[in-house]
C-alpha cells in the first residue's frame, strides 16, 4: 500500500496540539459517525438518490410494509444504492478510523452509515458497530428463518437486478453536475421483476432475501445495541468521544454524547457545518474541527496512527 502525500494543515495549531495531547493519553475512545464521514467518497445521500429514483419517496421504500407489497421495487432501489456505494471508494477518514482501531485497544466506532465503506477500509469488525445495518448484509425475510450473510459485494446480487444503465463514477464532476442538473437516468422505466427472479434464501428456500438495513419501524439490531451498552456501561471512564459527520441530535446518537460526557469524556466535533453540533452543545475544553472529515481526521489522529495508508478495499479484493 502506498502512503498518501503529506497534506497541508487544515486545523489551527493550538487546537491540534491540545487535541493530540488528550488523544495520546486517552484509553477509552468512542467515535460516533454519520453521512459526513463518507462525503468525500461522493455518495448521494439516502434521500438524495439520483436518476430515476427522484420520482420516488425514499422513505416510503424503506419499510417492511413496502417490501411485503412490492419487493421487486424495493430491491431495485437497494440494488441501485449497493451499485453506487460499490463504485465509491473509502476515503482517508475511513482508513484513519480503521488504523486508530488497530492502535488503540479501547476504541470503538458507532456508525449510522449503511454504505459499507468502513468495512471496506478494513476497520476491525470487533470495534465497528453498525447501528443501522449494512447495504451489503442480506438476511431472510421469512419470520422463522435466521439466515444472515455479511459483506456480500456481488453486483448485481441477482441478474434481474442489474442497473439498466451504468452511472458514471459518482465522485466525478460530471456525475455531480448530472445530479445537480437533474438529467441522469430519469427516462428509464423501472421493470417489473417476477418474485422468482429476486434473491432467494438458500437456507429455508421459501423466503426472499432482503437488505440487511434497519427500515423505518424496525428495532435497531439487538446484538449490536447490547455490545454498545456493555461498552458504555463499563466502570472505566470514557476519555473522548468524536462526533464525525453527524449532528447527533436524534436518539440514540444524542444519548451516546450525553452518556460519554457523564463518564468524563471530552467531545471533539468534526463537521462541515460549525453550527451542526450535538443538542448538548460544546463545553469548555471541547474541540470543533470545521471541514471535510477526509482531510481533518488523518491530521488530528496522526500522533497515534502516523501517515494514513490508502490501499485496496475489501470489495475490490473480493471482485
Amino acid at each position: 500500500m502506498a502512503s498518501s502525500a503529506p497534506r497541508p494543515s487544515v486545523v489551527p495549531q493550538a487546537n491540534l496540539e491540545s487535541f493530540q495531547t488528550h488523544l495520546n493519553s486517552s484509553k477509552r475512545i468512542l467515535a460516533l459517525v454519520g453521512a459526513g464521514l463518507s462525503a468525500s467518497s461522493g455518495l448521494p445521500t439516502f434521500r438524495g438518490a439520483g436518476g430515476l429514483w427522484r420520482t420516488h419517496d425514499a422513505t416510503s421504500l424503506a419499510t417492511p410494509e413496502a417490501f411485503s407489497v412490492n419487493p421487486g421495487l424495493v430491491w431495485q432501489f437497494y440494488s441501485y444504492r449497493r451499485h453506487m456505494a460499490l463504485k465509491a471508494k473509502p476515503n482517508p477518514a475511513h482508513y484513519a478510523l480503521a488504523e486508530l482501531a488497530r492502535k488503540k485497544d479501547g476504541f470503538i466506532t458507532l456508525s449510522q452509515n449503511v454504505d459499507g465503506l468502513s468495512p471496506r477500509a478494513k476497520h476491525p469488525e470487533d470495534s465497528l458497530k453498525l447501528i443501522h445495518g449494512s447495504l451489503f448484509d442480506v438476511k431472510c425475510s421469512d419470520f422463522f428463518c435466521n439466515y444472515h450473510e455479511s459483506n456480500n459485494y456481488t453486483d448485481p446480487i441477482v441478474p434481474a437486478l442489474a442497473i439498466p444503465t451504468d452511472d458514471v463514477d459518482p465522485t466525478t464532476t460530471s456525475a455531480l453536475q448530472a445530479r445537480e442538473l437533474d438529467i441522469a437516468d430519469e427516462s428509464i422505466a423501472l421493470p417489473e421483476i417476477d418474485h422468482a427472479h429476486l434473491p432467494q434464501c438458500p437456507e429455508c428456500r421459501r423466503g426472499l432475501l432482503r437488505p440487511g438495513v434497519v427500515w423505518f419501524g424496525e428495532m435497531l439490531p439487538k446484538k449490536v445495541m447490547e455490545e454498545i451498552t456493555q461498552w458504555m456501561s463499563a466502570t472505566d471512564p470514557i476519555d473522548l468521544i468524536m462526533v464525525i459527520g453527524t449532528s447527533a441530535k436524534v436518539y440514540p446518537a444524542a444519548g451516546y454524547v450525553d452518556l460519554a460526557r457523564a463518564k468524563g469524556a471530552k467531545v471533539a466535533i468534526v463537521n462541515m457545518d460549525k453550527n451542526d453540533v450535538p443538542a448538548s452543545g460544546l463545553y469548555n475544553g471541547d474541540w470543533l474541527f470545521e471541514g471535510d472529515a477526509a482531510q481533518i481526521l488523518p491530521e488530528i489522529l496522526k500522533s497515534v496512527i502516523g501517515e494514513v495508508q490508502v490501499g485496496e478495499d475489501a470489495a475490490a479484493e473480493g471482485s
